[in-house]
């Protein structure tokens, strides 16, 4: 890559990290409810489950979709079910971690539910195709494909921790549990609402 492609690279992977999105709504609720510490390991999933995704991509798993286009549906079908279940988990979350209140129940994702989480979200396969098809020229080595995982990945990582610090700060406005309560339930409904583009487009 030349540094002009580079450069166009790394605002896509900006732009498309830091914007609205499953996983971003998903740290928001996280760092609000249990806070930013207990939300590492739920940052750190998607971090790792991304390069994997954005590796698998890279080395011509895309080419299966081609020539196997009911793969979508599974993928569209999993990832709906998976956010459906999430938003559930979100909208019937307690209070935050720290409070001695009975509501308190549930438990932030953890690192290898997030990085499962990553091969059915549909984002994150729209960020890790157009990152490929639109900057990494076709039979590129496998040394390019690592480079442009891991620059993808490198600026991931601080965009969607930033939700979840976010929502960390939050908590502090949030302590009445109808506030906490309505919070939640929007959450849910944000994250459920990402499912619109998904079937309009597909």
């Amino acid at each position: 890559m030349g540094l002009e492609i580079v450069l166009a690279f790394s605002v896509f992977a900006f732009v498309t990290s830091v914007t609205p999105g499953p996983n971003n709504l998903m740290l928001l609720a996280s760092g609000m409810n249990f806070g930013f510490r207990a939300s590492i390991p739920h940052v750190l999933g998607i971090g790792g489950g991304f390069l994997s995704l954005l590796l698998a991509v890279g080395m011509g798993l895309g080419e299966v979709f081609d020539r196997f286009p009911q793969t979508y549906e599974v993928l569209k079908w999993a990832g709906a079910g998976y956010l459906i279940y999430l938003a559930w988990g979100i909208a019937t979350s307690g209070a935050p971690s720290g409070e001695s209140s009975e509501e308190t129940r549930g438990r932030p994702l953890g690192f290898l539910g997030a990085a499962l989480f990553q091969w059915v979200n549909p984002k994150a396969w729209a960020m890790a195709v157009g990152a490929f098809t639109a900057y990494v020229p076709a039979a590129s080595g496998w040394l390019l494909v690592v480079a442009t995982a891991m620059l993808f990945a490198a600026i991931n990582a601080p965009c969607v921790s930033l939700w979840a610090l976010f929502g960390a700060r939050l908590r502090r406005w949030l302590q009445d549990p109808r506030y906490r309560r309505a919070f939640n339930l929007a959450m849910a409904a944000l994250l459920v609402g990402t499912l619109v583009p998904l079937f309009v487009a597909w």
